[in-house]
């Protein structure tokens, strides 16, 4: 399964709204071609983080995963601490504190559940070109984030503006 099959996915559950940013767009050029899902039934960008990003090159404060060589892509899902510790065997926070992460994770592996190079401190893992190991558990994880910015909306906004 390849990255449009997993948008594909994304794109199904309902209320999403995924902002894919293309040339001659009103966003940045370095966000063309990544993708963005939020949790938005009235197809309004909402004020929040997206639950789940596909990018698929290197940012200049995040080039750890190499994107840039062709056919590589991740998938980057907010998990929280409960999962993100379930999965890396340690909490967001001792993420932060590491100082040997480059040595403790091999960033650019892929099909592999790691904890997103730049974001792991605040409960995103990443995976890189997910394939035949991971990605089950990785829309598993999609899925969990999805229902979870539901909640989080629904907290935010009263059941009424959050249709079934």
């Amino acid at each position: 399964m390849g990255m449009d099959e997993v948008l594909d996915v994304i794109r199904s559950l309902d209320g999403v709204l995924v902002l894919s940013p293309e040339p001659g767009s009103a966003f940045p050029e370095i966000a063309w071609g990544d993708h963005f899902a939020y949790f938005a039934p009235d197809g309004v960008v909402p004020a929040t983080q997206p639950f789940a990003t596909l990018v698929t090159k290197d940012y200049p404060d995040d080039a750890a995963s190499r994107l840039d060589p062709p056919g590589r892509w991740r998938l980057n899902v907010h998990v929280g601490a409960r999962v993100f510790e379930q999965l890396v065997g340690e909490s967001p926070r001792a993420f932060s504190e590491r100082t040997d992460a480059g040595a403790a994770f091999d960033f650019a592996a892929s099909d592999v559940v790691l904890p997103h190079p730049v974001y792991g401190s605040l409960g995103w893992l990443a995976v890189v070109t997910p394939g035949e190991r991971t990605l089950a558990l990785a829309l598993g994880l999609v899925r969990e984030a999805h229902a979870d910015a539901r909640r989080r909306a629904e907290r935010r906004h009263g059941d009424a503006s959050v249709p079934d």
